[in-house]
């Protein structure tokens, strides 16, 4: 039985791990003594898409706006559904969450215990690990392969050595913007251990272009123990709106939407059934776009003789040839911000795809900065 001293104390880790192991709070911890940033500074460390919003999800939230002092709470139902159908799924097979970092962390809460750990490659996104610490839950990290994509095998091995777990692999990978390959990813659900659960995280799916990358979601389909999270933070360009989901069988939805903290913004709701209506024509044109400006920066790191990791998102990781954590201060007071430390590729600078003329920018402080 939870007593209220129980209830207490297990409110107070889970306010810990969320105040503590958020992206937001990862990235201001990042940034934290660097200074203020010039005027004029160009933001490119975030993984944020520079388009923003959509004109028809910028629509839609003008329209709700007056609107805002009700709740909304009956429309959600059919929100959450047509969230669903955009997948081919089933209401029940959708937890919607503040952003997929939500999703994540309920996921973390309810599928790990103190004998099931969390097991995930390293390094990725943070979040997943901050909040099983927190919360006192045990956790096993992989290294990634030489070619920084998952190592499938172990984690299996790993997830059959504890009997059972949670795998988490983000694919892409952030922030290596590294793939791990399809039939990787089949072989781990093929041979996944009875007790485990393996959360897939798409967040920067709809970047790829590669024949090596199928989604998840087939998985979740056939009611394998499969979790799949998506985020329209990415290509949606709705960073700061907060509204993401996770998908899987009935079964593993049930207790994670138990502990969903209450429905999303109106506004982002309607911004998010708007862009998934301009999502076939949407979603090519942003990925061509920006796949050219990534291209036209590969490029020229290879004109540079400059190492770098095969990026498959809107970001990725260049070769600095030092500590980044004395070359990232050096990039913000020229006026550009750049990703945080990812340890242990000490030398790695993370780099989030801008526009054109961002990328102009961050090529003329890269020379100098070097």
């Amino acid at each position: 039985m939870l007593t209220r001293r129980d209830f207490g104390k297990r409110a107070g880790l889970l306010l810990a791990a969320a105040s503590g192991s958020s992206e937001s709070a990862l990235a201001q911890r990042a940034i934290a003594g660097l200074g203020n940033a010039p005027p004029g500074t160009i933001w490119i460390n975030a993984n944020e898409l520079p388009d923003g919003p959509c004109a028809a999800a910028r629509e839609a939230m003008t329209q709700v706006l007056p609107e805002t002092g009700r709740y909304h709470y009956p429309e959600f139902r059919d929100i959450y559904a047509a969230i669903a159908r955009s997948e081919g799924l089933d209401r029940s097979q959708v937890v919607v969450g503040a952003g997929s970092t939500e999703v994540l962390q309920m996921a973390v809460q309810v599928l790990t215990s103190p004998v099931r750990p969390l097991i995930a490659s390293e390094p990725t996104f943070e979040v997943p690990f901050a909040v099983a610490r927190a919360l006192g839950r045990p956790t096993v990290s992989v290294p990634l392969t030489s070619s920084y994509a998952a190592d499938v095998k172990r984690l299996a091995e790993e997830a059959a050595k504890a009997k059972g777990g949670l795998i988490y692999l983000c694919n892409p990978n952030n922030p290596t913007s590294s793939l791990t390959p399809k039939d990787d990813i089949a072989w781990l659900v093929a041979n996944l251990p009875s007790d485990a659960v393996l959360l897939l995280d798409e967040a920067y799916i709809h970047f790829l272009e590669s024949p090596e990358q199928e989604s998840g979601l087939a998985w979740v389909r056939q009611e394998k123990n499969v979790m799949v999270t998506r985020t329209f933070s990415k290509i949606y360009g709705m960073a700061g709106l907060r509204v993401g989901f996770g998908c899987a069988k009935p079964a593993l939805i049930r207790p994670l939407a138990a502990l969903a903290g209450n429905v999303i913004s109106i506004v982002s709701a309607r911004a998010a059934l708007a862009s998934l209506r301009e999502a076939a024509k949407l979603v090519p044109e942003r990925r061509a776009r920006l796949t050219a400006t990534r291209d036209t920066l590969c490029r020229w790191l290879r004109q540079q003789k400059r190492p770098y990791i095969e990026p498959h998102a809107n970001f990725m990781m260049i070769d600095m040839g030092r500590d980044v954590r004395s070359v990232i201060p050096e990039f913000l007071a020229k006026g550009v911000a750049v990703g945080r430390p990812f340890p242990p590729l000490d030398r790695m600078l993370r780099v989030t795809i801008g526009t054109e003329r961002e990328m102009a920018e961050f090529r003329r402080v890269f020379e100098q900065v070097l």
